[in-house]
This record gives structure tokens, C-alpha cells and sequence, in this order.
């Protein structure tokens, strides 16, 4: 006889920063540095996909996303996504409304993705006041809350942006994971006020380097989570499809 235990309020988590779906390694950066980012996304895409899936992940976060410019021919790449392995999403680009990046070609398209198998209960975009990147998606789940975010690359708005983030994790009532691109070139020392204040706990525990995916060095991209949740396994695959490694969590609700 065998028996089959279902683990209860078990997830897993993909978190990616997929680039935009341009690719990686010193072909990105030919003819010009960065001329990458004008180049059409068609043929990346599908891989990205295809890890995806094969993950087989409950909830997706993926950063620098496509939304439908002429690089990614008109298409959404969140939608492309969603259609393709069958989960709800919320796409948003990254940049305020009154701000003048939203009417840049190419630019106004960018922003971040959340992926849920299960009905997502509510969804909220907030703003950081400052910084080029400021979007932060807030997505209510029956059991947790996640927020997705893409940090400042200048220290002392991502100081800033750290400190309001934190402010909207202690309003939640439910537990909460953060994930994303986190952009602390200075180390996990800028984390600390960050930490403290929320109680937030690093799934990475061995503090694995996710950026550049040739050869890591630095640990960029975090998934934080409440107290009450309990990370069974944490992997950072190394897969070159974007200049980023993604992190795969698979965690436990406790409470």
C-alpha cells in the first residue's frame, strides 16, 4: 500500500527578472553597449516559457517585463505567459503615470508581472515617491499577501523606497512575501533597517549571488517572507536566459 501525504498551504515561487525577454551574454551588448534592449524578444520568449513550466511554480514573479512595444512585435509577454501555462496575472509598467517615461517608446511598455494558479482577491499599485523604477504590485491572496518590486540603482532613494515599502508590509493582517529586484550593489548591510523594522526573514538563508548570470557575484534579487511561513527548499537555478539567475522557493504557511 502507499500512501500519499498532501502537504497543506504548500507553494511554490518562481522569482525572475527575465530582462524583458532579450537575452543575455556578449551578444546583448553588439553592435553598441546595451543595444541589446532594441532587439526583437520572439525568439527568447518560448525558453522562458518553457522553464516556467517546467518549474511548475504556483505563483510567478518576473521582473522588467515586455508589455506589447515594437521589440516585443505588439505582444504582451505577461499575457503570452498567462495564456500559455494557464495562470491569472497582473502586468503593470513600472514608471508613475504623470511621469514622462510613460510616453517613451520602448519605455512605457516596461514593467513587472504577478502569476497566480489560484484567484487572486484583490490587486493594488503603489508608487514609490521617488526614483525612475517606482511601481510596487500588491497581490491579496486568500491566505497571503505579495508584493513585487524593482529597487532604485541610486542608494539613497532605494534607502527611501526600502523605508516605504516597509510602512505598507506592517499594514498587512495576512502573511506576506516581498520579491524582487532588490539592486543593493553595497551588500545586505542596506537591508537592515529594512529587516528590523518588518521582521521579514531572507529565503535565500546562503545568501547565493543572482546577478550577472555569467558569473554571479553580487545577490540582487530576494524573496522576504513573514515569520509564519516556513521555506521548505530554496534554489537559484543557473540558467542564462537573462542577465539575472532566478530564484525558485518552496515554502509553507505555519500559522
Amino acid at each position: 500500500m502507499v500512501l500519499i501525504f498532501i502537504m497543506k498551504d504548500a507553494y511554490r515561487f518562481l522569482l525572475y527578472n527575465i530582462r524583458y525577454g532579450t537575452g543575455s551574454g556578449w551578444r546583448f551588448h553588439t553592435p553598441l553597449p546595451f543595444s541589446g534592449y532594441l532587439r526583437k524578444t520572439r525568439k527568447n520568449i518560448p525558453g522562458i516559457i518553457e522553464f516556467i513550466r517546467l518549474q511548475n511554480p504556483d505563483l510567478v514573479g518576473l521582473i522588467e517585463v515586455d508589455g506589447g512595444s515594437r521589440r516585443a512585435e505588439g505582444l504582451s509577454q505577461a499575457r503570452q505567459i498567462a495564456e500559455r501555462l494557464g495562470y491569472s496575472f497582473v502586468f503593470k509598467t513600472k514608471y508613475k503615470q504623470l511621469t514622462m517615461t510613460r510616453h517613451v517608446p520602448v519605455i512605457r511598455r516596461q514593467g513587472n508581472a504577478f502569476f497566480a494558479k489560484n484567484k487572486m482577491l484583490t490587486k493594488r499599485y503603489h508608487y514609490f515617491e521617488r526614483g525612475f523604477k517606482r511601481l510596487i504590485i500588491e497581490v491579496e491572496l486568500e491566505n497571503m499577501i505579495f508584493f513585487l518590486v524593482h529597487l532604485s540603482i541610486r542608494v539613497k532613494r532605494r534607502h527611501a523606497q526600502l523605508k516605504e515599502l516597509g510602512q505598507l508590509v506592517n499594514l498587512c493582517e495576512k502573511p506576506v512575501v516581498v520579491g524582487g529586484d532588490f539592486n543593493i550593489f553595497f551588500g545586505t548591510r542596506e537591508l537592515t533597517d529594512f529587516v528590523a523594522t518588518t521582521r521579514l526573514e531572507s529565503a535565500n538563508q546562503l545568501n547565493a549571488f543572482t546577478f550577472p548570470s555569467r558569473k554571479p557575484r553580487w545577490e540582487l534579487d530576494f524573496i522576504f517572507h513573514s515569520p509564519d511561513i516556513t521555506v521548505n527548499r530554496m534554489m537559484v537555478p543557473h540558467i542564462r536566459l537573462s542577465d539575472h539567475l532566478p530564484l525558485i522557493c518552496d515554502f509553507t504557511l505555519t500559522a
